[in-house]
C-alpha cells in the first residue's frame, strides 16, 4: 500500500513535534508545508516522518523531527532576518529557514551535499537560498553579517570567528560540547564582545568537520 505522505506531514506535526513544546504557528507551518519527504534518499522515503535520525553519509545525519522543530522554534526567526546555516545536510531545515527568513545563505564542506540540496530546493520552488562549498570551521568566511546563524552540526567548542559574523543583536544557535551529551545553546549578541547564552536543550549529534573534540591518548 502506498504511504500517504500528506497524513504521515500531519501526524508528524500534531503527534511529534506539537507535544515537544513547539508551539510556534509559524514553526508548525513551515514544517507541514515542507515535503520532507522530498529531502531524503529514495530508500528512506517511508522514513521520512519518523522520529529518528536519518543517514546523509559522510558520518552525518538529518535531525529528527522534533530537534528541528525546537530549534526553528528557538530561533525567533523574522520575514526579513539574513540567516546563515552552517552545515547545509539534505536541504531539508535548510528550506524551512528559508520559509520563516528572507534570506539564507548555507555552507556545506561536502560538495555533493551542496549539489543534492541546490536541485532539491529548486524543485521545491526554493528562490531565497545562496549555497556555498567551504569549511565553515576553520576556513570558510561569509560575506556580510547575519540576524542569524545557526550551526546543525555539533562543535566541540564554539569557534570565536563564528561570533564575528553576527550583526549587533544577532542569534547563533549551536550544538556545543561533548557527546553524548551535548547541549543546544544559544548566544545573543548584546555589545561590542559581549554575548547572552541560553541553555536550550540536551542532544547528541555527529560533529562538524574540524569541530571534534580533541583526541584523548590513554597510556
Amino acid at each position: 500500500m502506498a504511504m500517504n505522505f500528506e497524513q504521515a506531514r500531519q501526524n508528524m506535526v500534531e503527534n511529534q513535534v506539537r507535544p515537544w513544546e513547539v508551539l510556534d504557528a509559524r514553526v508548525l507551518d513551515v514544517l507541514g508545508r515542507v515535503r520532507r519527504e522530498d529531502f531524503v534518499a529514495p530508500e528512506h522515503r517511508q522514513l521520512a516522518f519518523a522520529d529518528v535520525c536519518l543517514p546523509l553519509g559522510h558520518g552525518e545525519v538529518m535531525m529528527k523531527p522534533v530537534l528541528e522543530g525546537r530549534l526553528l522554534q528557538a530561533l525567533e526567526l523574522n520575514p526579513d532576518d539574513r540567516v546563515l546555516e552552517v552545515g547545509t545536510g539534505s536541504g531539508f531545515f535548510t528550506a524551512c529557514l528559508a520559509g520563516l527568513a528572507g534570506q539564507v545563505v548555507s555552507v556545506d564542506i561536502h560538495a555533493d551535499f551542496t549539489h543534492t540540496a541546490a536541485q532539491r530546493l529548486t524543485a521545491a520552488g526554493v528562490g531565497n537560498v545562496t549555497l556555498d562549498t567551504g569549511d565553515a570551521v576553520i576556513g570558510w568566511s561569509p560575506t556580510g553579517q547575519f540576524d542569524v546563524v545557526v550551526l546543525t552540526g555539533a562543535v566541540a567548542h564554539l569557534p570565536e570567528r563564528m561570533l564575528a559574523w553576527l550583526k549587533p543583536g544577532g542569534r547563533l544557535l549551536a550544538i556545543r560540547g561533548m557527546s553524548p551529551a551535548q547541549q543546544v545553546v544559544l548566544m545573543t549578541q548584546e555589545g561590542p564582545g559581549r554575548y547572552r547564552e541560553e541553555v536550550l536543550l540536551e542532544t547528541d549529534l555527529p560533529y562538524l568537520v574540524h569541530a571534534e573534540p580533541p583526541r584523548q591518548f590513554v597510556f
